[in-house]
């Protein structure tokens, strides 16, 4: 049986830098920080004061008055992303692009009703014993998928994965999955989170795993930097419309990228810390290659995982030197991180929009705070500190999580002759 080709009909997304795809990467162009002090919630005493934070949102028309109040943000930020990339896709409820059994939604997050669940707990601890009835169904993360589908009448695959940091390129990779293998014909999959409440803060503070740069959060994220001190939190939702190129044709659907090859790995390794020796990673990028039936040589931009923490950045890196050899020196790699934080089990949603954008634009935006520079990046450009042009061939989006989950998505430009 042939591989189906399958191809990104729409793109949507909710971010600390605004929620349509082409004023957001506009923004990461021009070098903008979404990173600000946190003024949504008291978190004086907390050692780490700033994120990627949301401030403003308008869910209206995606999500009617009722619907926002009850249900979590992540759920929230996941259907207006979806709708905006449906809406992009040029289809809605009336003109579904195939038949309902064989449209799907894959959407996952890595923390799911964060900010319900604290909310339930403050009503328990304060003497409540009455709890909403919505209370379990939004904190799952399943949901989020669900209700798309049941706006849309979707019947065919849905479910929600949960992989850490790499959670929506998993949920990306299962999407192409499903429709390589011609076991669907639309899937709209992606990330979503929103973990920035005071629940969220004080666990990653406690693991110890934030930067502390208080004094200059817009400087805090700083990929590759010796002068990093760990991540950024951030929030949001990255989703993409993936389908196979003989749907897409036959409805006139636009095509704003092909997926070539997807692959997952994990470390076996730590609850947290990266192999050192990048193993892992390494078989990761070079298992996309490999199914993708790519060379190496062909890959010559890197969205990269780079969330700005010691030891992942050095992973990372590592990695890749063993996976391309002396390419590194021809690739161009940069980290959307810098600019908006890691939005968690949204971020390989988020990227994949960036990336594809990178496609798309040929502009490559760029990772910012980049002053001091480590020696294991003296053979890349990472793109520091003022965007590039550069015409992209193959792209490589990575996303890696807690657990040792390791994710590589390669993109190019749609080319019809292939």
């Amino acid at each position: 049986m042939n591989k189906k080709r399958v191809v990104v009909t729409g793109m949507g997304i909710v971010s600390c830098l605004g929620n349509e795809v082409e004023s957001f990467y506009d923004s990461l162009l021009a070098g903008i920080s979404g990173v600000r002090t946190i003024t949504s919630f008291p978190c004086d005493d907390y050692a780490t004061r700033f994120a990627g934070w949301i401030e403003e949102f308008n869910s209206e028309p995606y999500l009617d008055k009722k619907q926002v109040r009850r249900v979590d943000p992540f759920i929230t930020y996941a259907v207006v992303a979806a709708k905006k990339a449906i809406a992009m896709s040029r289809w809605d409820q009336d003109t579904l692009p195939a038949d309902s059994h064989r449209c799907g939604v894959i959407i996952g997050s890595g923390m799911g009703g964060l900010r319900t669940l604290d909310e339930g707990i403050e009503k328990l601890s304060a003497g409540n014993r009455k709890l909403s009835p919505f209370f379990i169904p939004y904190i799952i993360t399943n949901m989020a998928p669900a209700l798309i589908a049941m706006d849309y009448g979707l019947m065919g695959p849905n479910y929600s994965i949960s992989t850490a940091c790499a959670t929506a390129n998993y949920c990306i990779d299962a999407a192409y999955q499903h429709l390589i293998e011609g076991r669907a014909d639309v899937i709209v999959c992606g990330g979503t989170e929103a973990a920035i409440n005071r629940v969220g803060l004080a666990g990653f503070i406690a693991n110890r795993a934030l930067s502390e740069r208080n004094d200059a959060p817009e400087q805090a994220s700083r990929p590759w930097d010796r002068d990093r001190d760990g991540f950024v939190l951030g929030e949001g939702a990255g989703i993409l419309v993936l389908e196979t190129l003989d749907n897409a044709l036959k409805r006139g659907a636009p095509i704003f990228a092909e997926v070539l090859g997807t692959y997952k790995t994990c470390d076996a390794f730590h609850i947290t810390a990266p192999r050192d020796d990048g193993e892992g990673i390494t078989a990761c990028i070079l298992g996309a290659l490999n199914k993708a039936g790519i060379p190496k040589e062909r890959v010559n931009y890197i969205n990269a995982h780079g969330t700005s923490t010691p030891l992942g950045d050095l992973s990372e890196v590592l990695a890749l030197k063993k996976a391309f050899g002396s390419h590194v020196k021809n690739l161009r790699m940069n980290s959307t991180k810098s600019l908006i934080g890691h939005c968690l089990g949204a971020a390989g949603g988020v990227e994949a929009v960036a990336t594809i954008q990178a496609i798309q634009t040929g502009k490559l935006h760029p990772t910012i705070n980049v002053e001091n520079p480590i020696a294991e990046i003296e053979e890349f450009d990472v793109v520091a500190n003022k965007a590039q042009d550069w015409d992209v061939d193959v792209a490589m989006s990575n996303s890696f999580g807690f657990g040792g989950h390791n994710s590589t998505i390669l993109f190019s430009r749609y080319e019809p002759s292939l």
